[in-house]
């Protein structure tokens, strides 16, 4: 699908973004950080000057046209800039995950070529030295943060401030190359290489254009209306698409605001505090905010408990209908804007939801109780559906055609196609260059004519033209008498009730289904310090038989809710047990998204599979665990088995 950058007024990378929004909106905040408590900010014109003064720098250090730059930290104004200075000189940036064990930030620097990296303090500064030897092209580091560094050898690791400082110093000198250098930038142009994920196998590179970041930035902030005075709060993952295509792509194509919290552990209060216009959060994110609620309700008296519950169900019945502008009885429209004045309004404010005119949830399906819940709020929030491969836009949801069920329809200038075995595949200006260095894997997910395979199962419904994902395509299977396997749409609905933080159901090829659970520790532990039970570890609380009784309970619930859907009541849970660990990304039970990876789940812990179904009601275990340090230890268990009540059902063999 060719495309020009007409319709963009000829303006073909985010650095010459950049030179617009500088002019048009010099004077306008661009970035926000708090920093010890007070917001710095930066205008446009102000953000111009520290990119050029760094891009400058960077030529000075010696960074070529096409070199790779990794960049290592939080969200913050230095690291967007980085990346846009990155790109001014030719070169690439690579945002790595902050998180990543040395061995996993070892992979992709080695498997880009990196020569460069930027990188926010001495963690990582540690983390890239320690892997400095395996890394033969590796030049030069910077880092922002200069705390623990005095004594370091300094003489291939260089603040941010001196190579800005450098950069200013060198103008003359080097001013000419920088702008030779951005003049050449154009719509083929690589713009940046985020790594997937990986949840079946080693992260690939995906290679993004400037027309594919453009582009898709355009059409969607078009859809939504975005402008420049909206505002985002910037705090997931920079090295998540997501994050990219909404603190650059369309930061720099609207002009809007980029806040960065302090800290993610001061994240909820900068939220508050910003009332962002336009949020994205996961699934996990809005789950967690939820139960965050539930817990401080359990904990307020009774007369305020009692007002919440009333004014919520009002909120359930006709929450969404208001927000969709649908017709709703005057009474009903009265009733709602009491409780919004004292429940709705209130709450909105304290999740710092206030302002949100369009809110976002992506990168799994959400639970459709979850959703509903913010919705009824009076939150504008829709379900999109993308991938990093599309540059995040496949499918959008118009205002008041917003449904929990299905993820819209497709996104503009996007086709998507059903293959016969229900896999979903798509064609946009979003369509990724390649997988870098790795000419199979392109091939096998892009084919000529650019259509991807998306590895999603899905149909249109034929009256309302929304797609609806059944889940993954590999995931998606057959239950022994035929009926259909699906986990996903299980595990969200568990995930719905604050002291489940995550579910894995097992039941392909099955006679039933079996489930391993995860409990909350927040919700769980502040249940049991209201109710003066004491513990000591993560482990012993989920082994408590009245949280395994509250569990069961959720379980059963659910039970009867899958079972309403003829399509998937085969997949009822008919035993479970509660894990011992928590699904963690640092024992490689998940990805750094927070995706569950399902194979090495089912390898790592096939004892407990196999004796949920031998009918054992005990089993001992031993797991291998790594602490944050990098140590490897083990810790050992014996669990608890337990039978949920099923709803009958008749068997059903799937339609041919």
């Amino acid at each position: 699908m060719a495309q020009s950058s007409q319709a963009t007024g000829g303006l073909e990378s985010i650095p010459a973004l950049l030179q617009r929004n500088a002019t048009l909106y010099a004077n306008k905040d661009a970035y926000r950080e708090k920093e010890f408590g007070i917001w710095q900010r930066w205008t446009w014109a102000d953000t111009e000057k520290e990119i050029e003064a760094l891009a400058l720098g960077l030529i000075n250090l010696g960074v070529s046209e096409g070199d790779f730059v990794a960049i290592i930290g939080r969200n913050r104004p230095y690291f967007y800039w980085s990346m846009v200075a990155i790109q001014s000189v030719g070169a690439v940036p690579v945002p790595v995950y902050q998180d990543s064990a040395a061995e996993e930030m070892e992979y992709i620097l080695s498997h880009c070529g990196a020569q460069y990296a930027i990188v926010e303090d001495q963690e990582q500064v540690d983390k890239v030295i320690d892997i400095q030897e395996h890394l033969h092209q590796f030049k030069h580091m910077i880092y922002i943060d200069q705390r623990g560094l005095r004594k370091y050898d300094h003489h291939a690791l260089h603040r941010f401030v001196d190579i800005q400082e450098q950069g200013r110093a060198a103008y003359y000198e080097w001013i000419d190359d920088l702008k030779a250098r951005r003049e050449k930038l154009n719509y083929d142009s690589t713009c940046v290489m985020l790594y997937t994920s990986g949840t079946t196998g080693k992260p690939k590179g995906v290679v993004l254009s400037n027309r594919n970041v453009i582009e898709s930035a355009k059409n969607s902030s078009d859809f939504d209306n975005l402008n420049a005075g909206d505002e985002i709060l910037a705090y997931l993952p920079m090295a998540w698409v997501g994050d990219f295509i909404f603190s650059v792509g369309q930061a720099y194509w609207t002009g809007f605001c980029v806040n960065c919290p302090e800290s993610a552990d001061t994240m909820m209060t900068d939220l508050r505090e910003i009332g962002p216009t336009y949020y994205f959060a996961p699934p996990r994110v809005f789950e967690t905010q939820l139960t965050s609620v539930m817990i401080r309700m359990e904990d307020a008296g009774k007369f305020k408990r009692k007002m919440f519950h009333h004014y919520m169900a009002h909120a359930k019945k006709v929450g969404g209908d208001i927000l969709d502008g649908k017709p709703v009885g005057f009474m009903d429209r009265l009733k709602y804007k009491i409780g919004d004045f004292l429940v709705y309004g209130p709450l909105k404010d304290t999740l710092g939801f206030g302002r949100v005119r369009v809110g976002y949830t992506a990168g799994e399906a959400i639970g459709p109780e979850i959703f509903e819940f913010y919705r009824s709020l009076g939150i504008n929030l829709k379900q999109l559906y993308g991938q990093t491969e599309a540059t995040v836009f496949i499918t959008v949801q118009p205002d008041g055609e917003v449904r929990a069920d299905t993820v819209g329809v497709p996104a503009p200038d996007v086709e998507i196609k059903i293959a016969d075995n229900g896999e979903i595949f798509y064609r946009s200006p979003g369509v990724f260059v390649e997988y870098y260095n790795n000419p199979e894997s392109t091939a096998s997910t892009k084919d000529a004519e650019g259509w991807v395979a998306t590895g999603d199962a899905g149909f249109f419904e034929e009256k309302s033209g929304h797609l609806r994902i059944i889940d993954r395509a590999k995931d998606v299977g057959k239950m022994a008498d035929g009926s259909m396997f699906a986990p996903k749409y299980v595990e969200n609905k568990l995930k719905f009730y604050p002291d489940i933080l995550e579910a894995v159901l097992f039941g392909n090829g099955k006679d039933r289904c079996v489930a391993f659970i995860n409990i909350d520790l927040s919700a769980v532990g502040n249940w049991a310090e209201r109710n003066n039970i004491a513990y000591a570890s993560y482990q012993e609380l989920a082994g408590h038989p009245k949280v395994l009784e509250s569990i069961q309970e959720h379980v059963e619930a659910v039970n009867k809710s899958v079972a309403e859907d003829p399509m998937l009541a085969g997949c009822q849970i008919h035993r479970f047990l509660v894990l011992h660990k928590e699904l963690d990304a640092d024992d490689g039970e998940m990805t750094r998204t927070r995706k569950v990876r399902r194979v090495i789940v089912a390898e790592k812990f096939k004892d407990l599979i196999d004796a949920l179904y031998d009918g054992s009601t005990t089993i001992s275990t031993t797991t291998e665990v790594t602490y944050e340090d990098g140590r490897k230890g083990s810790i050992s268990a014996t669990l608890e088995l337990r039978d949920a009540k099923v709803v009958p059902v008749a068997s059903k063999v799937a339609a041919e």
